[in-house]
């Protein structure tokens, strides 16, 4: 009787452990978002992967580093079809998102980490992996910290975000692919446009520590579709669109600098000009709401 009964205990013990699973479990997925999701991720992986054969004897003249920065840039494309398909089918999911944020982390976090590691190794000739000197050591240092600011980035996103994108005009902290984007632009510059430019190649930790470091900040950046792109729009916003498509036209490893640069250092700026001169009034992005305070002519305190 006792090892009946034991048996009997173990398999109620068994379905309670289970129960929670089954709950869970996912039945239904939206198939050419989820594609074009894990595409994300494939061209990440494939930027890492072209990436690690930049310089072997059988890469010849190609710049592997420039073709594995376009790869990255394919990613950030297919991150935003995914999320419009889902959208426009109505059938976004808690799915669709965690697996979005694990392509993002392969894309815009492994990715960029890695290109900057191998471009700079490969300029300066850093053999050494654990014994360099204090370059080589602070080089790991950028691209480990940019890593694991990506990763917290992601992960505070999935916990923080509404899951209606157009309720929200600004995310809090540089989003992962502007950080990803302002990287591989400086590589693909370097690499088409002045290959022999040693002082970027000394730059591109300092700009990688920075970039990481607006991740996890509390800096407030545009959501640049419903801000600038979506509904009606003042004139001069045409003109800004005018211009960047002809200085694309014109030369576009230029323009990839200027407009990822813009988007991380010009709203940093605005940020910083708004806290620390423009208090009182709060500055503001473009098609956000005043606060309460502001809007019947009072302060909060900060």
């Amino acid at each position: 009787m006792n090892d009946k009964h034991r048996q009997k205990m173990n398999r109620r013990s068994r379905r309670a452990l289970l129960r929670p699973a089954r709950r869970h479990r996912v039945r239904y997925i939206t198939v050419l978002p989820s594609l074009i999701t894990l595409l994300n991720g494939v061209f990440g992986f494939t930027a890492i992967i072209l990436a690690s054969k930049a310089g072997a004897p059988e890469a010849g003249r190609t710049s592997y580093f420039a073709v594995a920065g376009y790869m990255v840039l394919l990613a950030m494309l297919a991150d935003m079809l995914d999320g419009r398909l889902a959208r426009m089918s109505q059938s976004t999911s808690s799915f669709g998102g965690q697996l979005d944020s694990l392509c993002d982390m392969i894309s815009f976090g492994v990715a960029p980490a890695f290109l900057m590691l191998r471009l700079v190794e490969n300029e300066l000739q850093l053999r050494e992996i654990f014994c360099g000197g204090l370059l080589h050591r602070f080089i790991w240092l950028a691209a480990l910290v940019y890593l694991s600011c990506a990763a917290i980035r992601l992960a505070r996103f999935n916990v923080e975000n509404d899951e209606n994108e157009m309720a929200h005009m600004s995310f809090v902290g540089l989003p992962s692919p502007g950080a990803a984007g302002m990287v591989i632009s400086l590589i693909i510059f370097h690499q088409e446009e002045v290959p022999g430019f040693d002082y970027l190649i000394y730059a591109l930790p300092l700009a990688t520590l920075g970039v990481a470091i607006l991740m996890v900040s509390r800096v407030r950046y545009p959501h640049i579709v419903n801000v600038y792109l979506r509904g009606k729009q003042p004139f001069g916003y045409l003109i800004r669109v005018l211009l960047f498509l002809g200085l694309v036209l014109w030369n576009m490893q230029v323009a990839m600098v200027l407009i990822f640069g813009y988007f991380v250092v010009g709203n940093f700026a605005k940020w910083l000009y708004g806290k620390t001169i423009a208090t009182p009034g709060r500055l503001q992005l473009p098609g956000q709401a005043p606060s309460a305070g502001v809007a019947s002519g009072t302060t909060a305190n900060p």
